[in-house]
C-alpha cells in the first residue's frame, strides 16, 4: 500500500503542485492538504507495526484506527460538499448529511476505542512475531459508513434524475460521474470490511481496512484535481479560480464559490 500510495502521488505530482500553486488559499485547499497527508501517517504506523516483533498492540492499534478515522473523515468531507453543491446549497440536505456523518463519526470512535486488543497466538512464520485480534464490534463503523454512503449515492442519483435534462455543464457531468463511482467503491469496500471483520483474523481484515482508507483518499483527491482543472478551463486563465467552485445545474452561466 505504501508503494501504491507513492506511485499515485508520483503520477499526479505535476497536476497537484499546479493546483497548490495556482489556486488561492481556502479552507477547501487546507482540507485537500490534510487529506493528502493523513494516509502517510497511517502507512508509517502500519509499517512500524509490521516490522516490530513485539509491541503494545493497544497503543499502536488505537493510533492506527485514529489516523484511519481522520483520513476517512477528510475524504468523506469532499463528497458531502459535492452532494451539497449538487443540491444547489440546500441547507436541509446539508444538515441531514452532517447529522448522519457526525453520528457515524462518534459511533466509530466509541466502538473502536472499546475494542479489546489481544495477542493470543504466534504467527508461526517469523519467530517472535505475534498476531493481534479485535472482536466483532469493529464491524459497526463499517456498517454505519455503508449506510451513510448509500444515503449519499441516493441523493446524487435523485438530483441527477431531476436535473439531467436541464444541466448542460461539463462540471456537473463530471461531478455526478465521479460521485457515483466514488460511492460505488466506498460501498464495495465497506461491505468487504463488514464481511471480513466477522470471518477472518484481524491481521487479514486490517489489510482491507487500510486499503479502503487509501483508496478513498486517492479517489477524493483525484476527483478534486480534475474538477479544479475543468473549472479553470471553463472560466479561463485570467478569471479568479476557486478551489471548490462549480457551475450549478440551475444556472449554467454562474459559479458558486463554496470555499
Amino acid at each position: 500500500m505504501a508503494t501504491f500510495w507513492t506511485y499515485d502521488y508520483a503520477c499526479s505530482f505535476v497536476e497537484e503542485w499546479t493546483f497548490l500553486l495556482g489556486s488561492r488559499w481556502t479552507r477547501i485547499k487546507s482540507l485537500y492538504i490534510v487529506t493528502r497527508i493523513m494516509p502517510f501517517f497511517l502507512l508509517v504506523i502500519n509499517l512500524y507495526q509490521n516490522f516490530t516483533p513485539t509491541g503494545d498492540f493497544n497503543i499502536l492499534g488505537f493510533i492506527d484506527v485514529a489516523f484511519g478515522i481522520l483520513s476517512v473523515t477528510c475524504s468523506e468531507s469532499f463528497f458531502i460538499l459535492r452532494t451539497y453543491a449538487l443540491w444547489n446549497n440546500n441547507r436541509y440536505v446539508l444538515a441531514a448529511m452532517l447529522t448522519a456523518f457526525f453520528a457515524t463519526f462518534v459511533a466509530s470512535i466509541v466502538t473502536s476505542l472499546s475494542n479489546d486488543v489481544i495477542a493470543p497466538y504466534a504467527t508461526g512464520v517469523i519467530p517472535g512475531m505475534t498476531g493481534c485480534f479485535l472482536n466483532g464490534r469493529l464491524s459497526i463503523p463499517y456498517i454505519l459508513l455503508f449506510q451513510f454512503e448509500l444515503g449519499l449515492i441516493s441523493l446524487t442519483l435523485i438530483r441527477a434524475i431531476q436535473s439531467w435534462r436541464t444541466a448542460d455543464s461539463p462540471l456537473y457531468a463530471i461531478l455526478v460521474k465521479h460521485n457515483i463511482f466514488y460511492y460505488a467503491c466506498g460501498l464495495f469496500f465497506s461491505g468487504a470490511n463488514v464481511v471480513t471483520s466477522f470471518t477472518v483474523h484481524y491481521q487479514y481484515h486490517a489489510m482491507f481496512q487500510d486499503f479502503q482508507f487509501i483508496i478513498l483518499a486517492i479517489l477524493a483527491l483525484r476527483m478534486h484535481l480534475q474538477l479544479w482543472q475543468i473549472n479553470e478551463h471553463v472560466h479561463g486563465s485570467d478569471a479568479p479560480v476557486s478551489s471548490l467552485e462549480f457551475i450549478p445545474p440551475s444556472n449554467v452561466s454562474s459559479a458558486n464559490d463554496m470555499a
